[in-house]
């Protein structure tokens, strides 16, 4: 006899979630249909949801409650978010500027990282490192659909891939 899988590095796991706020606003889900998979310990989800999975098996049901420091981090000392001021013309001129809208910028060592647009206006984009939903306490209903051994091509690239292998 076999013994079940469980959640663990290097393992590909498929939820179905619901994920609110405190106020109970749901910011995003994904179905039993649909499903979301990811790679177990490569940081593809936050790390206080991906703490309480580990040890689940396929059927697991569970309500996690990722605290800002274990999710997308705090927001500043006055519950501010970081923001930089960037004149309109540094962006291509057919670039989506919308609010919410992310894109990745590159540090000194030309490292990615990502970018959200604050706000827009014809003279400047206001653009912050932090994701929308830092500071927010989240809130998750979670199901285990499935796990699968990951493959060495999905460990070698960080993350899950889909049906028929990888696409980026």
């Amino acid at each position: 006899m076999t013994e079940a899988m469980t959640v663990a590095d290097h393992t590909v796991v498929q939820l179905a979630y619901t994920l609110t706020n405190d106020e109970g606003e749901v910011l995003d889900t994904a179905t039993h249909d649909e499903g979301f998979a990811y790679l177990h310990g490569a940081d593809n989800i936050v790390p206080g949801l991906e703490r309480e999975l580990t040890g689940a098996a396929v059927g697991d049901k569970k309500r996690v409650t990722v605290a800002p420091e274990d999710a997308y981090g705090p927001l500043g000392p006055e519950g501010e978010r970081h923001t930089v001021e960037v004149p309109r013309d540094q962006f291509p001129p057919d670039a989506p500027l919308e609010v919410g809208h992310a894109f990745t910028a590159f540090d000194e060592q030309d490292r990615p990282f990502p970018i959200w647009i604050v706000s827009v206006d014809d003279a400047k984009i206001v653009i912050t490192p932090q994701h929308p939903l830092a500071g927010e306490t989240l809130h998750f209903e979670v199901e285990v659909l499935s796990i699968r051994a990951a493959t060495e091509s999905e460990i070698e690239h960080g993350h899950a891939h889909g049906p028929g292998g990888h696409h980026h």
